[in-house]
C-alpha cells in the first residue's frame, strides 16, 4: 500500500478547511438574510472594514485599527499590542471555519469599533468581505 506524500496531505486538509468555511460562512449568511439582511456586498464590506467610528473616548476606530487595511497581512491589538494573524482565509484556510469564533468575535469587534453590536447587514457585508480575500 503506497503512503500519501506530505504535500497531498497538506492539500486534502486545505480543501477540506475550505470547504467547511465556506459551509459555515454560507450557513451565516443565510441567517442574516433571514433576520433581514442582504443582498450582501464584498464592496460594501469592504467600505465598513476601512471606515472610522468615533468612540465614546473620542478617539476614532475601524477594523483596520487591528487588522491593517491587507486582511493577509499580520495584524496587532490597538490597546495590547497582541499580534493578531491575518484574517484572510487565503493565508489561512482555517479562517472562518469555527461558526463559534465567526459569532464571538464579530460581537466583540463591533462593539468596539462601532460601540454597538452589527446589524445582520452589516455582518453579512463583512463576512462576503472577509470570505472573499
Amino acid at each position: 500500500m503506497r503512503t500519501p506524500c506530505f504535500h497531498t496531505l497538506i492539500f486534502s486538509g486545505l480543501l477540506s478547511a475550505g470547504a467547511a468555511q465556506a459551509d459555515i460562512v454560507d450557513d451565516l449568511l443565510s441567517e442574516y438574510r433571514s433576520a433581514g439582511g442582504g443582498p450582501f456586498s464584498t464592496e460594501t464590506g469592504a467600505a465598513l472594514w476601512q471606515r472610522e467610528h468615533e468612540a465614546a473616548d473620542g478617539s476614532t476606530r475601524s477594523c483596520t485599527s487591528c487588522h491593517t487595511g491587507d486582511t493577509r497581512r499580520l495584524g496587532r491589538h490597538a490597546v495590547t499590542g497582541k499580534a493578531i494573524e491575518p484574517l484572510a482565509p487565503s493565508m489561512i484556510p482555517e479562517r472562518l471555519s469555527k461558526r463559534r469564533d465567526i459569532e464571538k468575535w464579530l460581537l466583540r469587534n463591533c462593539k468596539w469599533t462601532l460601540g454597538r453590536e452589527c446589524t445582520a447587514q452589516e455582518k453579512g457585508d463583512l463576512l462576503s468581505f472577509l470570505k472573499a480575500q
